[in-house]
């Protein structure tokens, strides 16, 4: 088991900043999923703790151990890349044995490894194969048992599944789950773009914006109480609807009258001196329910995409207006073309202010 501890991290390219400031306390036996957009660092950040990229500031600690100055073999850490990087000419068994071999273990000690990461990643029928002979999810797979078998603290994953199509996608990430739960006691951090892999396998979530880091906590709270606009939108799928608006009742339940005009109440409570505040309400797609009367938003469905289980509708909008989506349940294609009112739950209902919840101040 290790905990990990960065403490004001940085990173730096000549004067490009690509990090600062990097506060995180990692718990023995996590599994931690950095998150955030193409270029945000999530990688780079990895690549630190791994010691295949040189820290400009700060200093981390594995197992109250500082890493900084510590060669990548030393670190007690294996690393799954975003490539399979097998040996071609290796079969399945030689890819994986190959670092114990140059470390000189006991082949005893080999096999045994060998043995339990392809019973626990089910390649026992794959061990003498070629990875030509193996699907995209069979050498990612391979790719997983060449780092189980070293044995290490911690382990690091730097988006393992965007090599695979959608079907393998699923089925590896399931696999990921279960590993997790067959090894408990070992840590683990995963890179990803991919908000479903984050939401389904991560302990805690690492939200990276910025340079730094916006918000980390568990799945659900960063889904339901996202401390910024940005979090609000970039978790979850479809994005947080946002409308502008201005505070027009105050207390344990907020009101505001929307651009659009509409009116929103919300249970984030609010004090006297918010009245008249600029304030952006969310409310997420699936929260949007039809409304009779007054309600947060009515306009024209212009596409709807009936997936079974849920319909997606997209709404018609103004120029310069945001463009609006409701994922109801069941089948709704009767409803393009037609106006529909939508209203939420005050409970359903963010408010934002200059980017930032009203929660979190």
């Amino acid at each position: 088991m290790a905990d990990l501890s960065l403490k004001q991290i940085a990173k730096s390219y000549g004067e490009v900043n690509v990090l600062k400031d990097i506060d995180l306390e990692i718990a023995a036996g996590e599994l931690i999923v950095f998150v955030g957009p193409s270029g945000c660092g999530k990688s780079t950040l990895l690549r630190m703790i791994a010691g295949l990229e040189r820290i400009s500031g700060g200093d981390l600690f594995i197992d109250e151990q500082r890493m900084n100055d510590v060669p990548p073999a030393q670190r007690g850490i294996a690393m799954v890349f975003q490539s399979y990087a097998l040996y071609p000419h290796m079969t399945v068994r030689e890819n994986m044995v190959f670092a114990l071999k140059i470390a000189k273990k006991p082949q005893a000690e080999i096999d045994a490894a060998v043995e339990n990461a392809a019973r626990i990643l089910q390649l026992t029928p794959y061990l003498d194969r070629l990875p030509k002979a193996l699907s995209g999810g069979q050498r990612q797979r391979v790719a997983i048992g060449r780092a189980i078998v070293r044995d290490p603290k911690v382990y690091l994953f730097d988006e393992p599944l965007s090599n695979l199509d959608a079907a393998l996608r699923v089925a590896t990430r399931i696999e990921i789950a279960q590993l997790k739960e067959a090894m408990p006691e070992r840590t683990m951090i995963y890179v990803t773009h991919d908000q479903v892999e984050a939401m389904t396998l991560a302990s805690r979530i690492v939200v990276l914006a910025n340079k730094g880091i916006a918000q980390v906590g568990s799945p659900l709270e960063l889904y339901e109480r996202p401390n910024s606009e940005f979090v609000a939108q970039f978790i979850g799928s479809p994005a947080m609807n946002l409308l502008p608006g201005e505070v027009i009742g105050t207390g344990e339940v907020t009101t505001v009258r929307l651009k659009n005009g509409g009116t929103a109440r919300s249970h984030v409570p609010t004090r006297d001196t918010d009245m008249g505040l600029q304030v952006n309400i969310g409310v997420r797609p699936e929260d949007f329910v039809p409304a009779e009367g007054e309600g947060i938003y009515t306009g024209t469905v212009d596409i709807v995409e009936a997936l079974g289980e849920v319909t997606l509708l997209y709404f018609t909008h103004a120029e310069g207006a945001p463009t609006m989506i409701a994922k109801l349940p069941g089948i709704h294609s009767d409803l393009r073309r037609r106006s529909v009112t939508l209203g939420a739950d005050p409970a359903k209902v963010h408010l934002f202010a200059e980017g930032r919840s009203l929660l979190y101040r």
